[in-house]
């Protein structure tokens, strides 16, 4: 056996099968690869390329991929890959996520449920070196689209948690003009003004389920984030203290678009300071974020929204014109 090749208990008996680490920039197409592959067959309209995950490895947060990852051949074939890395969530405790992905060629197989309870395995070792007063959970998701990874995830212990919706506002025709609550003005973004919505951001987002606290390579890796596209913003001032107010912080995946030939806009980063939460903020930020994206040339726009979102986000982007077309639910277990 390689230096890099992984022995896992309980491997599928499939010709040429091997597990193996994470070798670097020379994986980064084989990843993109995978994923893209794995995302479509799930119906999730998602290109990704060896440039994505360049850029994404850059900002990995408690994961060392040359440690915490497993790739899976076929004949020198990558065929799918599994990723784990820990957070806190300081309400709950520690999680220890797990994400994998197989081509659909190779599912129902016995390799992701392999790579997966390597996983648990490899993350259960981290989480020997650190503290043991902290609650440890595993974490995993799985959408609608995906019977086999949700039948997985319930054979070994896990439980469903929380649901979340994807929406879709098919099209941009019709945009309410919802006026904003007096007191209120809404003025482009400027770089100088990026650190105050940054704040208003992370303010807005600590009520929301899963919450976690920011840091400054959080900022640093959202100011590189190809989705920060401040041109499309629509950022609320409250008049009198000079503060934001409220965000929409829309963006455009324009290769996306051009893979999937669609004109889509993303309503997202959607947040209000709590003084002006039910005074119709948010519904004029949406309907400004809408009118952006058609100016912009898009014809549709999508969000995700928490289902059990306490000040009632479903509801609102459903009288925004917004259905839902997909649900992500999230499983856990005790590790």
């Amino acid at each position: 056996m390689s230096s890099d090749q992984i022995s896992v208990v309980n491997s599928p008996p499939i010709p040429e099968l091997r597990f193996r680490h994470f070798r670097g920039s020379d994986d980064y197409h084989h990843w993109a690869s995978v994923l893209t592959s794995s995302e479509r067959a799930d119906k999730n309209e998602r290109q990704v390329t060896s440039k994505n995950i360049a850029s994404a490895i850059q900002h990995l947060k408690n994961c060392d991929p040359y440690q915490d990852m497993i790739f899976a051949e076929i004949g020198y074939e990558v065929v799918g890959y599994t990723r784990g890395w820990w957070w806190d969530e300081p309400s709950t405790g520690r999680f220890y996520g797990i994400s994998g992905f197989l081509v659909p060629e190779w599912r129902h197989s016995g390799i992701g449920r392999a790579m997966h309870l390597w996983m648990e395995q490899r993350m259960r070792m981290v989480a020997a070196n650190h503290p043991p007063e902290i609650k440890k959970i595993f974490q995993a998701d799985a959408t609608n689209f995906q019977d086999g990874k949700a039948q997985l995830l319930e054979s070994v212990g896990y439980l469903p948690k929380r649901y979340f919706f994807t929406m879709l506002r098919p099209t941009l025709d019709e945009i309410p003009d919802w006026p904003l609550p007096e007191g209120i003005e809404v003025k482009p973004a400027s770089p100088e003004h990026y650190r105050a919505i940054w704040k208003c951001v992370d303010e807005t987002s600590q009520d929301e389920w899963g919450f976690t606290k920011v840091t400054e390579e959080d900022y640093q890796a959202w100011l590189d984030d190809p989705h920060f596209q401040p041109d499309l913003w629509q950022i609320a001032w409250d008049t009198a203290s000079g503060q934001v107010a409220g965000q929409v912080l829309t963006f455009i995946d324009h290769e996306e678009n051009r893979q999937f030939g669609r004109k889509r806009g993303y309503t997202e980063g959607i947040g209000v300071a709590k003084a002006w939460r039910r005074r119709g903020l948010a519904r004029a930020l949406i309907a400004r974020s809408l009118q952006a994206q058609k100016t912009a040339g898009m014809i549709e726009s999508a969000l995700v929204a928490d289902s059990e979102n306490k000040s009632g986000a479903t509801r609102l982007y459903e009288s925004c014109g917004f259905q839902v077309v997909s649900t992500s639910t999230i499983y856990r277990k005790s590790l």
